[in-house]
């Protein structure tokens, strides 16, 4: 026996001596993966995380198209998966080396974005839909997108830094899909937006809820993780979900094509997927998980919040977004025009 413990242990050590000096490059949206996964992941593997932050897909896109190798592993929303894998940006997820992967939902796995689920591993889920701060706006005022047009908004509203997003919301009152890629509708959408840019505080995507918190903006469009968070500062911040339906989203976890490291890549999915990670995730940023097996080691208060994890009704009213294809160069179009760029 002690031959075999003496085994054992050597073997632990070239394991760990082999990570030493590894270093994992993650590009991440700001405030995405809780401190906590990375530190005992990297005591574990002896692998070091280098976190790299960004605040749009599109910041995350560009920087991802022009890299020669530096990230190994990013965090993309639901629609971008499929438009870098069509470029060729990403390599296939090795699925055998998940041994942690059949804790997914399968309700989550093989959608639009990735048929087949074979370029994207989903991370957390959720919404985009209305916050009101009801110490300054009334209760009951804000209940759909088209709300956001009233007059007495003007410079009190912060919508995020994401061009589908904010055209979603423009697409939704005027009875449109939120995945148009028709021309006159995604031009008539831009006018929509334009009168209501008089309005807007702030486009903010990196630390949405301080403009809440600090009063900067008393409505707008947020996520649903930052609402819960910023609720729990400012209680009497509310998360409505709009009448034309929220925007539901997915973000996935995949590996750039040219990644350096992509086995440390890999090692870290299959972190992530254990469900003592997953539920630390959720309950740190609030936010879904597609993890089964974590959802009973959720704190009952995060497992029960709406906010966190809309009822059924309110799904079945939201709408999944997609790649628009060779719609995008118009939307970029409007957007640039719209954000006076």
């Amino acid at each position: 026996m002690k031959r075999l413990f003496l085994f054992a242990s050597l073997m632990l050590g070239i394991t760990t001596a082999h990570a030493e000096g590894e270093t994992l490059n993650l590009y991440n949206w700001s405030d995405y993966m809780p401190e906590r996964i990375i530190d005992l992941f990297s005591r574990e593997t002896g692998i070091k995380v280098n976190y790299i932050t960004y605040e749009s897909n599109e910041e995350m896109y560009d920087n991802v198209k022009a890299s020669n190798g530096e990230y190994d592993l990013i965090v993309p929303s639901t629609y971008y998966v499929s438009k870098m894998q069509a470029e060729g940006l990403l390599q296939e997820i090795q699925k055998t080396r998940l041994k942690n992967y059949e804790n997914l939902d399968e309700r989550l796995l093989n959608l639009p974005h990735d048929p087949r689920s074979e370029y994207s591993i989903p991370y957390l889920w959720g919404t985009t839909a209305l916050f009101v701060d009801n110490a300054q706006v009334k209760t009951g005022k804000l209940t759909s997108w088209g709300d956001l047009w009233r007059p007495e908004f003007k410079g009190k509203l912060l919508l995020t830094d994401d061009m589908r997003e904010v055209f979603h919301v423009a697409l939704r009152t005027l009875g449109y899909s939120g995945n148009s890629t028709n021309p006159a509708e995604i031009e008539a959408a831009y006018k929509r937006l334009l009168k209501l840019k008089p309005s807007i505080a702030e486009f903010n995507s990196e630390e949405p809820r301080d403009a809440i918190t600090e009063g900067r903006a008393v409505a707008g469009m947020i996520w649903n993780g930052e609402a819960h968070l910023a609720k729990q500062d400012r209680f009497t911040v509310s998360y409505v979900y709009p009448k034309e339906g929220a925007v539901l989203w997915i973000d996935s976890l995949v590996i750039p094509k040219n990644a350096r490291n992509a086995e440390a890549a890999h090692r870290f999915i299959d972190y992530l997927l254990r469900p003592s990670m997953s539920s630390i995730a959720s309950e740190s940023i609030g936010y879904a998980t597609p993890n089964t097996k974590a959802l009973k080691l959720i704190d009952p208060w995060v497992r029960g919040s709406n906010t966190v994890y809309p009822d059924d009704q309110t799904l079945a009213n939201a709408e999944l977004q997609v790649d628009v294809g060779e719609a995008l160069p118009i939307y970029e179009k409007y957007w640039a025009l719209l954000r006076g760029e």
